[in-house]
């Protein structure tokens, strides 16, 4: 994998870029809504990041970072130089006698990463699988599913400023993660881009199997202490029974996120909803199950336009063809709407709408 410079290149040409003008996004949107970009670099390298800062063009012009396009509304063309995040490369880095550290390009698939870390017995991901989008994309989203977060198996990453196109290496702490935020969408938004990121699987591994789903699965199969792979096969099958493959339908997967209530919201929730799905969480919050939410609002194979709500999980919002991302917008707004009108709870969007 490249080894980081922690000084700006020289100024380099914009001709030894991967670039194009007025290029089609629509392919690099899994929603697969139509948009255009003003200028499009494709980033293999992070020397590549650094010859977009220094170019008497680009350096000035304001930047979009863009990576797997699974986290995206388009509901515009964009009048900003897109960097499209390709950087590759995996590798063990380190073993620790706690942890392996694993260092990955931003621009690799997370869930072929989750599957390289077990075939090469670096196990602790497998609950993530399937998550769509990159590796650099998931310190900014901390993604995180079935019980597990980015921020829980993370180590530190390489960013490169884009005002002076300069190296730096964060640790956990200064990306100040929260839930499904982190410093990439609140200070440094826009300001820097994720090149690298490494990964600490804990060391003796450990089964995270408190999510519903994977206690369903141990019920049904019999198996009652799972190793790595097999958390990974059912978190698989389980999230393929009822999210939707882009390739077939466009989505951006989960579109809101689970909202956080009080003890006391909850309990005035189940008061007039019993069956309404809740997580208790450390702090003594509790997530409540956006997606039943709408369901129980009655949303789950609705449509507006040419976007709809698909019909087995209804927090996936799907283009049943030719949708705009307007439309996709509209039913957004109308079942945020609904939600608060009978639970009080205003629902928060997961994807950036550009």
């Amino acid at each position: 994998m490249h080894t980081p410079s922690r000084a700006a290149d020289s100024p380099v040409s914009s001709v030894s870029l991967d670039l194009e003008r007025e290029a089609s996004l629509r392919e690099f949107n899994t929603f697969g809504l139509p948009a255009t970009a003003k200028t499009l670099v494709h980033v293999h390298s992070e020397a590549d990041v650094k010859r977009v800062v220094n170019d008497p063009e680009l350096g000035r012009a304001p930047k979009f970072i863009l990576g797997g396009g699974s986290n995206l509304v388009l509901t515009q063309d964009v009048d900003r130089c897109v960097l499209k995040m390709e950087i590759k490369g995996r590798r063990l880095l380190e073993t620790r006698d706690d942890a392996w550290i694993v260092e990955v390009g931003a621009g690799e698939s997370w869930h072929e990463t989750v599957a390289w870390c077990l075939d090469n017995g670096l196990p602790g991901l497998e609950n993530m699988a399937l998550i769509p989008g990159t590796v650099g994309a998931s310190p900014v989203q901390n993604i995180g599913a079935y019980g597990v977060e980015l921020k829980d198996r993370f180590e530190s990453l390489d960013a490169v400023d884009l005002i002076t196109g300069r190296t730096v290496t964060l640790t956990a702490a200064q990306c100040r993660f929260g839930y499904r935020d982190s410093i990439f969408k609140q200070a440094l938004a826009g300001k820097s881009v994720i090149t690298t990121v490494r990964l600490r699987l804990p060391r003796p591994w450990q089964p995270v199997l408190g999510y519903l789903e994977l206690e369903r699965k141990m019920a049904e199969t019999g198996i009652t202490a799972p190793d790595a792979r097999q958390i990974f096969d059912w978190v698989c099958e389980v999230r393929r029974a009822k999210l939707p493959d882009p390739a077939v339908i466009g989505n951006s997967g989960s579109f809101f996120k689970n909202p956080v209530v009080t003890a006391e919201q909850c309990r005035d929730i189940i008061g007039r909803d019993p069956h309404v799905v809740h997580y208790p969480l450390e702090d003594g919050t509790f997530k409540l199950a956006a997606g039943w939410l709408i369901d129980a609002c009655g949303w789950k194979g609705k449509s507006i336009g040419r976007a709809g709500v698909y019909e087995r999980q209804a927090l996936v919002l799907v283009n049943r063809g030719g949708a705009s991302g307007a439309e996709v917008v509209t039913l957004a707004r109308a079942i945020q709407e609904s939600v608060y009108g009978r639970f009080g709870i205003r629902l928060e969007p997961e994807p950036v709408v550009i």
